[in-house]
């Protein structure tokens, strides 16, 4: 299992903050009065807890099961849900990687946000099968799309920049083609103070591009795009149903 974000996991819930904020409404609107009855919710990917938060509120009786690979997030994700008692009742963490998570044999639906592209195709259709195989017919895997459906060169931008205390935090991304489907993302953390930069962090990872008709083809479930909440556009969402 490769950990994709220890390395930049300080700033983690800057990006977390903003992104929960555009992402959440439309989950929300995805899940709610979703039957719950068949088995826990599982989500893949639970970085600090974030979406586990919108998930418990969209589903206030549902048992959630919150699977984080990166040891660092988990400490993060696990601070979140012990200090909230409803969380803590309702939600187990897990370590594991979507590729060798062990499966509970029931789930009423799944979220995968931040974690489709770190699999290959081949990955993804293991993981589609197995999540089938413990879903009820129209349950769903509701997926974030990213908005790269192919691989393309993306220059540097600036895509956050927020103050704490007498520190900037600047976040810069960028990405260019490499083998196949894929794109190699690149990631800096700019730290600044007094308008110098003092810190520096930068990452890398690779991401297999799709869109949500390529994976449902993948699943061999049928599919809907999201794109806006409340009238505004929102970062794309994916759904699968059985």
């Amino acid at each position: 299992m490769i950990d994709y974000y220890s390395t930049s996991a300080e700033f983690y819930e800057l990006v977390a903050t903003r992104h929960t904020a555009s992402s959440g409404p439309p989950l929300t609107r995805v899940l709610t009065g979703l039957d719950v009855s068949h088995g826990p919710v599982l989500e893949i990917g639970a970085g600090t807890g974030r979406v586990t938060e919108v998930l418990a509120a969209a589903l206030p009786d549902a048992e959630i099961l919150a699977a984080e690979p990166s040891a660092t997030m988990r400490a993060m994700l696990t601070s979140r849900v012990a200090r909230d008692p409803d969380l803590r009742r309702r939600v187990t963490v897990v370590d594991g990687a979507a590729q060798d998570l062990v499966l509970p044999e029931r789930l009423s639906a799944v979220v995968i946000f931040g974690v489709a592209g770190h699999l290959t195709a081949p990955e993804r259709v293991t993981l589609w099968k197995r999540l089938a195989d413990r879903l009820p017919d129209g349950a769903p895997i509701v997926v974030e799309l990213m908005g790269v459906s192919s691989p393309r060169v993306i220059p540097p931008v600036m895509s956050l920049r927020e103050t704490i205390g007498r520190q900037t935090y600047e976040w810069w991304i960028g990405g260019e083609p490499t083998e196949g489907d894929a794109m190699r993302f690149t990631t800096t953390w700019k730290v600044l103070r007094d308008g110098r930069t003092v810190r520096e962090v930068t990452d890398s990872y690779d991401w297999h591009t799709f869109d949500v008709a390529r994976l449902a083809r993948e699943a061999g479930m049928t599919s809907r795009r999201i794109t806006e909440a409340g009238g505004r556009p929102i970062p794309e969402i994916g759904v699968l149903v059985k």
